[in-house]
């Protein structure tokens, strides 16, 4: 896995190379084998290598075709790259590496821009084709590596990361307040929004060109393309067996193609299904014990899967490694992953998914995850929420306006504890009980709701946008879901959640400790498969992953399958009153809060008040806050 950056200026200025070393140099840890630049008037490249594929200096970038008109930094992996390879040597072309990046250069001299097409991957790439001077940006399919890029009509500066982009003096540092809004309310940013007015990320499957001068997006791919020829007739008790295999052969397969490293390589496992379940087909495939690694809690009995990982390891016989953390380990990762962040990014699991990339990177530098299992195969709680939602519209209105919800509005809530938990979730079920499914849904996601977002913001929110957002699309797609409410939710959260919440998160904390993490559950055949599949047999009543469970039963421990799924969640709430009060303390306090001038102060006391009570758990709003705070200190202040 790499980092990759460049600019190109039409006005005919020279990129300088101090310029593309600095762009480098932000993201050296993505890539601490081996630096390249290029400056070739009116573009500049800059790239760093972590090598994996081809580790001579013969993969070193950016990379050139035979007579150096076509110019390439590439980040990334494509899978099937071999075949691809080998067919363009019978056609001529001459090969100076064995990288996967230089088919990419020789597929695009033979296809142009439906090269893209024949790639199966993670991957973000810019192409220079000097003789077109045409500049060429491209991101996966599914968002699993990130590229973002700034425009002013005249020069575009681009990167692995928005860090990358703000070496440039020329890129200004203004808040953009959608970008807040959207973060306020989701806790991340989805694309193409950052929190920079003049940067934005390319969206998943689309690409970004520059020719003769102009400035143009387009996508390539989306998951619906191929769903109503991949779509069967409403499935009956005899074709489950048909269907099972499929996702089984498909996603066997997935793992297989990711197996191709010239360095060591190995899996998370968590214990819980998603994980379990890629080391199960990496055991099928590999004449070596599969390299696993966990990570526990020595003190955080809750939050620690241990025990169903070492029952994984042990049923595949796998070269087990297990991370016991105590509390101090964990709240001594918090500056790193603050540090890493360039934009505000309030998952809190960043923090032991970078331990964990941090330990595991001492054995391995190749990891596959079981990322993209919970929004394909209806995970996480909240897609209950619509089959909890007609129970509830039963019960007449007036008794739910008159009596359960000011019920529920009084009661105490806590995160983690067991009964407050529940009032948590139930006042959460209420707050996002809207008139609509577009309601419902933004709902159920926002941190702030939108009257909570007007109150704090200095300048408050103009309209709805993330509503507005969620509206085109179910617009969009609701004709692909007919009468399944559960597939248009997955559907929405992988166009969003998924990519802006789940894979940023492993992307940059495994980037910043150089360790490349491979996600089969996201190979794009699997998925526009996996959408095909009606909802009812991922999800019903209460419980999820139904399909997924029964196919994957013969390489799972039998108490696996039933076993509740658990977060990667740490217990904010509580650590914000003791161990982390002081970045309370430092952050919210009412002269740092009036100084910045983005927030009411008064607004920010309430909250703390209210969470230092213990009768209301605002932690993720505090949390929210403080991951701003920081960053605004850091690249505002």
């Amino acid at each position: 896995m790499c980092g990759i950056c460049g600019k190109l200026d039409l006005t005919g200025r020279a990129v300088s190379e101090e310029l593309l070393a600095d762009m480098c140099a932000r993201i050296a840890y993505r890539g601490p084998d081996d630096q390249g630049v290029l400056s070739m008037p009116p573009v500049g490249l800059g790239h760093r290598r972590l090598s994996i594929i081809d580790l001579s200096t013969a993969g070193r970038q950016p990379m050139s075709n035979e007579d150096g008109t076509i110019w390439l930094v590439y980040n990334g992996e494509i899978y099937d790259f071999q075949g691809i390879r080998k067919s363009l040597l019978e056609r001529g072309h001459t090969f100076k590496s064995a990288t996967d990046a230089e088919v990419i250069l020789h597929l695009y001299e033979e296809e142009g821009l439906n090269c893209l097409g024949r790639f199966n991957g993670m991957f973000a790439f810019a192409l220079w084709d000097a003789p077109r001077k045409r500049l060429w940006l491209v991101r996966d399919r599914l968002g699993i590596k990130p590229l973002c890029y700034a425009w002013d009509g005249e020069r575009l500066v681009f990167g692995s990361e928005i860090k990358a982009v703000l070496a440039d003096p020329a890129v200004p540092r203004e808040i953009d307040r959608e970008g807040l809004d959207l973060y306020l309310t989701l806790n991340f940013i989805p694309p193409p929004h950052t929190i920079f007015r003049g940067i934005r990320k390319l969206t998943p499957g689309s690409y970004a060109l520059v020719e003769d001068g102009e400035f143009s997006i387009r996508e390539y791919w989306d998951i619906t393309d191929r769903l109503e020829e991949e779509k069967d007739p409403e499935p009956g008790p005899g074709d489950m067996e048909t269907l099972e295999g499929d996702l089984f052969r498909l996603l066997d397969e997935a793992v297989a193609r990711r197996l191709i490293a010239d360095v060591p390589l190995g899996a998370f496992l968590s214990g819980g299904l998603d994980s379990s379940i890629v080391v199960g087909l990496m055991s099928r495939h590999m004449d070596r014990p599969v390299q696993t690694f966990s990570i526990g809690y020595r003190d955080l009995k809750t939050f620690d899967e241990t025990s169903y990982a070492r029952e994984v390891a042990a049923f595949h016989k796998t070269d087990h490694h297990e991370f016991r953390l105590g509390h101090e380990d964990v709240l001594g990762a918090f500056t790193a992953v603050l540090e890493n962040l360039d934009e505000p990014f309030a998952d809190s699991s960043a923090v032991p998914t970078h331990i964990v990339s941090r330990k595991t990177r001492g054995h391995v530098t190749v990891a596959l995850s079981g990322d993209g299992g919970d929004e394909l195969f209806a995970g996480y709680r909240m897609y209950r929420g619509e089959h909890w939602a007609r129970i509830y519209t039963r019960i007449p209105r007036f008794l739910r306006s008159a009596v359960v919800e000011p019920c529920v509005g009084m009661l105490p809530e806590r995160r983690n504890a067991p009964g407050l938990e529940l009032a948590r979730r139930a006042k959460k079920f209420l707050r996002g009980m809207g008139e609509t499914f577009p309601e419902r849904f933004c709902g159920w996601r926002e941190i702030f709701p939108l009257q909570e977002r007007r109150s704090l913001l200095r300048v408050p929110p103009a309209g709805t946008l993330y509503l507005d957002r969620v509206r085109r699309d179910v617009k969009g797609a609701e004709s692909r879901f007919p009468g399944d409410p559960l597939n248009l939710m997955l559907y929405l959260d992988a166009r969003g959640l998924l990519h802006g919440d789940m894979l940023t998160k492993v992307d940059r904390m495994s980037m910043a400790n150089a360790l490349e993490v491979r996600v089969p559950m996201l190979d794009h055949k699997f998925v526009e498969y996996v959408f095909s599949l009606p909802g009812h047999l991922k999800m019903k009543g209460n419980r999820g992953k139904l399909i997924l469970k029964s196919a994957f039963r013969g390489i799972l421990p039998e108490s696996l399958l039933n076993r509740p799924k658990m977060g990667f969640e740490l217990p904010i709430n509580a650590w914000l009153r003791k161990e982390l009060r002081f970045l309370v303390e430092d952050y919210l306090h009412e002269g740092r809060i009036e100084r910045q001038g983005v927030f009411d102060a008064g607004k920010v006391k309430e909250l703390v008040a209210a969470h230092m009570s213990g009768y209301r758990d605002t932690s993720w709003h505090l949390w929210n806050l403080i991951v701003f705070g920081h960053w605004y200190r850091t690249y505002m202040e």
